[in-house]
């Protein structure tokens, strides 16, 4: 395993629960992660859920005052906050937004749609980690190879941009080559399917859509209904809205008037031109704003609760799992 970021991987043991809080474009800011870190788990945010770099800095320093807040008035030290980095050609703000990281020295550092040497080793520097999104093998070599701590195994179920493989599958190839940590993204809501995760060989939980539906998402309130009221069937995968698959709930296609079979295919992806205006008070539907996801977990969620009262909850249920878990190997006279 890679040894950058003693501080975070000390910080990593102390969790209440082994899960990470997705970084979700439009529904995490700081008062979720502020929220999730409080609570005992990783709470992180898209740099693109900011319209501007200093707007961004911003959010940085309110998230780094509130925590350190915390600590002084409880005595307990805040699980660390990781930050979102979209490396692809089209993000025009991604030397700014490593800056800003670097600069604030932001713990944990999550890459997506690209993982590339020269950022890994920049994070290494001040003694931050990274972690990689992957939805294959392959993209998990070339992650592995540019020096990446962990790797987020996107698998098929999982919201917003998915993978398309089984989770079973997509661990056993990531564990036949990889040490280091890895968190299991599809479909999980409960503590009972973070102890899962685990047993199949994850380190962490790795959960989006369960926190849209919390009272500190930034989501608007109708996103968090309309999640609490769907169900695995009414999740549809398709590359026809941004370019990249991804899961939407069908009911927000529809209110949009996003007709699948008349879309065509979508132009190349461009990140500035796609978030941008997502973030922009225009009155034209755009996806993530207005066209909604989820993952087929949605099914599993039917509240809308804090994230302390979550948490708590799924410290319970990942404990009853594990216990439940044990008590069968025992009735099976299976040793371990």
């Amino acid at each position: 395993m890679a040894q950058a970021g003693l501080n975070a991987a000390a910080d990593l043991t102390r969790l209440r629960l082994p899960l990470v809080c997705a970084p979700m474009f439009l529904s995490s800011g700081p008062d979720l992660v502020v929220a999730c870190c409080t609570a005992g788990i990783v709470g992180s945010f898209p740099a693109h859920n900011q319209r501007t770099t200093e707007g961004f800095e911003k959010w940085i320093i309110e998230i780094k005052t509130r925590l350190a807040e915390f600590a002084a008035d409880s005595g307990v030290r805040p699980a660390p906050f990781g930050v979102n980095l979209i490396v692809h050609k089209s993000n025009a703000k991604l030397g700014d937004e490593l800056a800003i990281c670097i600069k604030h020295k932001v713990p944990l550092i999550i890459t997506s749609l690209g993982a590339v040497r020269d950022i890994v080793d920049k994070v290494h520097e001040y003694g931050g980690m990274v972690w990689h999104d992957v939805i294959n093998l392959r993209h998990a070599e070339k992650a592995v190879a540019a020096g990446v701590d962990g790797l987020i195994a996107v698998s098929a179920g999982a919201g917003g941009h998915t993978g398309t493989a089984s989770p079973f599958a997509l661990m056993q190839e990531i564990r036949s080559f990889f040490d280091g940590y890895v968190l299991l993204s599809g479909a999980l809501s409960s503590g009972a399917d973070i102890a899962a995760a685990q047993m199949m060989g994850a380190d962490f939980g790795y959960m989006g859509t369960r926190f849209i539906a919390t009272r500190e998402a930034a989501s608007q309130q109708a996103y968090k209904q309309m999640i609490v009221a769907s169900h695995q069937s009414d999740i549809i995968a398709t590359d026809k809205v941004t370019g990249v698959n991804a899961n939407f709930i069908h009911a927000s296609l529809d209110e949009a008037g996003f007709d699948l079979n008349a879309a065509h295919d979508h132009a190349q992806l461009d990140i500035n031109q796609e978030l941008g205006e997502a973030l922009e008070n225009s009155g034209s539907r755009k996806p993530w704003r207005d066209i909604w996801s989820a993952g087929h977990g949605v099914g599993a969620i039917t509240d809308i609760p804090d994230v302390e009262a979550l948490v708590n909850r799924m410290i319970t249920e990942y404990q009853n799992a594990s216990a439940a878990y044990f008590n069968r190997l025992k009735e099976a006279n299976i040793q371990i």
